[in-house]
């Protein structure tokens, strides 16, 4: 009771109604599982990963490299920007918490869409920013509508965009995006582009606006290596933009946020092994007309053919909602995500990932036996 107490007394009262956010990717606690709630590389890491982070140690025994010099300069060249355009993160996660603690304060208004990660809105929250949702919808296949959003920026700090979007799957092309970071810029709005899941994307080069960072000086994307070389359990993340929102970035981000080991794994994944990357997009994309075809065969209620590489799904049509249709997956070893998270009028849909031939094999043969159970 002290204790409680003592909580109430110092703690902060915008914390107090803010919940735990909820992920996929949690099949690891039970075992033996095939996890299709995540949205990773279906190949895991690369096979020379050990022998990568073995390399790394070399050196834990003075402090890292606070600036990231040689991680930086990899990502520089790689997309034709220069060192002062990137910021580093333990994670695209601390990317999308230090974003609110460089530019807001409270009572500043963000727009988010809804359904779309977690983290934007959390993050905000705990700033004490007030959020205004755009609603997307499944009439409209859960796409921006670029009119509607331009309707609602008046006294916005800030707009998050998710491409592909999470949940949904969806992908919005550059040219529209970069005309929404425009007429923001007008505006002053801020834009965060979270990018972390486009590399997975076959021609994801031709959707990226990272390369745009210095056109549009509102304008902040976020990059990661967790989902492309599918290692959540190394983090690894980073940002682009202006170098003058960087510098700004870098003054919340916390000192030696990025250890030695993470920034030569990363260094290295990142200029020897992209081809490992390119493979799973390759063969996801494939893979994803095949399981849409046979999913739809069925008489599951796929919907349209996924922009990405993951499906958002409503099971309403079957008769099911998402934490059932988890629960009779997982007999046949198989999680999906249950999006009841994202709030109640998606309690019927789940979200799964596509994966390789043998496994998404496993996927459909599972499907099949949960529709077949409830008939």
């Amino acid at each position: 009771m002290i204790y409680l107490m003592y909580n109430m007394k110092y703690g902060r009262e915008v914390l107090a109604k803010i919940p735990v956010t909820v992920h996929g990717g949690q099949a690891w606690k039970i075992g033996g599982i095939e996890d299709y709630s995540h949205n990773l590389n279906p190949f895991g890491p690369p096979g020379c990963l050990a022998e990568i982070i073995a390399l790394a140690t070399d050196g834990v025994d003075h402090y890292p490299d606070d600036s990231c010099a040689d991680l930086k300069s990899v990502i520089s060249r790689s997309l034709s920007l220069k060192e002062q355009n990137i910021v580093i993160g333990a994670g695209s996660s601390e990317i999308i918490r230090n974003f609110p603690n460089a530019f807001m304060d409270r009572g500043d208004r963000v727009m988010i869409s809804n359904p779309s990660f977690a983290e934007y809105s959390q993050q905000c929250r705990i700033i004490g920013a007030d959020i205004k949702y755009n609603e997307l919808t499944a009439s409209e296949d859960f796409r921006l509508d670029q009119i509607k959003l331009a309707s609602s920026y008046g006294g916005l700090k800030a707009l998050y965009i998710c491409n592909p979007n999470n949940p949904t799957g969806r992908i919005e092309p550059r040219d529209k995006i970069l005309d929404i970071v425009g007429e923001c810029g007008d505006e002053g709005i801020l834009v965060f582009l979270d990018e972390t899941l486009l590399e997975l994307v076959k021609g994801h080069e031709n959707i990226s606006c990272m390369r745009y960072v210095n056109k549009y000086d509102n304008l902040v994307v976020a990059g990661s290596l967790t989902k492309s070389f599918a290692i959540p359990g190394i983090r690894i993340g980073y940002g682009v933009s202006s170098p003058h929102l960087v510098e700004e970035m870098d003054k919340v981000r916390m000192t030696w946020n990025v250890g030695h080991i993470e920034q030569n794994v990363g260094r290295v994944l990142l200029s020897e092994h992209m081809d490992h990357v390119t493979k799973a997009a390759s063969v996801m994309a494939e893979e994803s007309e095949r399981m849409h075809s046979e999913l739809d065969d069925m008489g599951f209620p796929v919907g349209n053919v996924s922009d990405s590489f993951f499906y958002f799904c409503s099971l309403e049509e079957i008769g099911m909602n998402g934490s059932e249709f988890q629960r009779l997956m997982l007999r046949d070893g198989i999680m999906v995500r249950d999006c009841s998270s994202f709030g109640k009028r998606f309690e019927p849909y789940v979200r799964f990932s596509v994966k390789d031939r043998e496994r998404n094999d496993m996927f459909l043969r599972a499907v099949e036996n949960t529709i077949r159970s409830a008939e």
